[in-house]
């Protein structure tokens, strides 16, 4: 048993450590509270995502502590390297251990002459990110969907997204093609989701480039730049993206749509992937 003492609640909070195996890894079962409903207050366990401070160490220098959920963290380490331009490809990578118990991956890279970026950025991440590199590439593309085949898509995506399902709490993104889902992520930070995905997809060899990026997130600039530089010419959101990400969206070349939820959406740069009449 592990105890908890939550200073709001009189009495002590206790749930079993044991993981629930009906559940997904990223959750942390049983956790005890007061439910407040219909005018009556009562006991309930309910599911809540986990979080940890992992940190990725690079040629045994510390490189960046990131707040997450504990899942896929191999592909978070890949994903989060290639978008800060570390790594290139898998192949640049010598070995990676990856210790949740530690909350650590050690990496080492096929290249010794590995320094620590000077420069670092807070970004607008859940668990406040940290970002070294802010280029915006540029993102060429003639693939295009209709407005219905961008919402069929978030669809999809809220219909797969079970940890949000199961808990609330949880950013879902995912790489599709026009028709289908090829690879999901789900984490506590928006910006995680993206690394995992791109992470996943250097492990299965799945380009994203001409891929459509979906999620359930807002879309701030340094998401932006993390699609600009997983190649993906369309972004479409659950909800708004910010002024810098539109006109980062437009100098980059992105389709940028927010609010896609049930039969509407807005769309805010690069109209002509959408068939939609210029603005």
């Amino acid at each position: 048993m592990l105890i908890l003492d939550i200073g709001w609640y009189s009495k002590t909070m206790v749930y079993e450590s044991d993981q629930d195996s009906s559940l997904p890894p990223g959750l942390a079962p049983g956790i005890k509270c007061l439910k407040f409903t219909e005018g009556k207050w009562q006991q309930a366990a309910v599911p809540v995502p986990r979080e940890m401070a992992f940190t990725i160490y690079i040629n045994s220098q510390e490189l960046v502590t990131i707040q997450c959920t504990p899942t896929k963290l191999n592909c978070l380490v890949l994903g989060y390297l290639y978008s800060e331009d570390i790594i290139s490809d898998v192949k640049d990578v010598a070995s990676m251990r990856v210790c949740e118990d530690d909350a650590l991956a050690d990496v080492t890279l096929e290249r010794a002459n590995f320094t620590l970026p000077q420069r670092r950025v807070l970004t607008s991440g859940c668990g406040g990110g940290v970002s070294f590199n802010l280029h915006t590439g540029k993102v060429e593309s003639k693939i295009s969907i209709l407005p219905e085949q961008a919402l069929h898509l978030m669809r999809q995506l809220l219909e797969n997204a079970q940890t949000y399902k199961l808990s609330g709490g949880i950013h879902t993104s995912a790489v599709s093609d026009s028709n289908v889902i090829l690879v999901m992520a789900e984490d506590i930070g928006r910006h995680n989701t993206l690394d995992k995905l791109m992470g996943e997809c250097l492990l299965r060899k799945i380009p994203t480039r001409d891929k459509i990026l979906l999620t359930s997130g807002r879309v701030s600039s340094e998401m932006l730049r993390k699609a600009a530089k997983m190649q993906t010419p369309i972004i479409i959101s659950l909800t708004s993206p910010t002024e810098q990400a539109i006109l980062l969206a437009l100098q980059s070349g992105i389709t940028l749509i927010g609010y896609a939820r049930g039969s509407r959406l807005m769309a805010y740069s690069h109209l002509e992937r959408l068939q939609a009449p210029p603005a």
